[in-house]
């Protein structure tokens, strides 16, 4: 029995630290991202303030761990199919192709449209949200660019990484755009908008400006 409490205590930990993440999910949704208090995230995730920075150094941590589950969410959806479609010859052309549809299937939209309340209220004079959009956008590129090198082993990897980063910063082009078009709704409206753009992207990327 004793050799079974630290698992509880590190379930019990874990449990906790994700209580506070979905509920910071759910009032950045509700009010925006400067709309609530660590009081009042500690109140909907039933912890208390000292619990909330026991896990967290403040809202900011908080608001970048749950971007960058979202974003995790994304990237397991994408390693998912991945898995279950052939590998390429390991050229560039054909990673591009296997990235460029694999975004086209997975659903962007809802995660966009969480994102944007994580990120309300963000400009160029928010250095603290300019950071956290910078440090999840890191992690997100590295990830990404490692399941790829993995899936093709043969391919180059400054190819790699320079095609990843052209793609996902092109994903935030479009997010801003998409969202100025559509309010960032989740809808079958945004939908299409969403799809429109992300083809200009995929076809950008691939022909380049010529």
């Amino acid at each position: 029995m004793p050799a079974t409490q630290p698992d509880r205590r590190t379930a019990s930990k874990a449990a906790r630290r994700q209580a506070i993440i979905d509920a910071a999910l759910g009032l950045a949704r509700e009010h925006g991202r400067h709309g609530f208090s660590v009081d009042l995230l500690a109140q909907r995730a039933d912890v208390s303030r000292r619990t909330v920075f026991n896990h967290f150094s403040s809202l900011d941590d908080v608001l970048l761990a749950a971007h960058t589950q979202v974003m995790d969410v994304l990237i397991d959806d994408f390693d998912r199919r991945s898995a279950a479609t052939p590998v390429g010859d390991g050229s560039l052309a054909s990673v591009f192709d296997e990235l460029g549809a694999a975004l086209r299937v997975i659903d962007l939209v809802g995660p966009m449209a969480t994102l944007t309340h994580l990120l309300d209220g963000l400009d160029d004079d928010d250095e603290a949200g300019q950071r956290l959009v910078r440090e999840v956008m890191h992690r997100t590129t590295a990830r990404l660019a490692a399941d790829i090198a993995r899936r093709s082993p043969g391919a180059d990897e400054l190819d790699i990484d320079l095609l990843v980063h052209s793609l996902v910063g092109g994903l935030v082009v479009l997010h801003a755009h998409w969202s100025a078009r559509t309010g960032a709704a989740d809808d079958a409206a945004s939908r299409l908008v969403w799809a429109d753009l992300l083809d200009r992207l995929i076809t950008t990327v691939r022909n380049g400006y010529r």
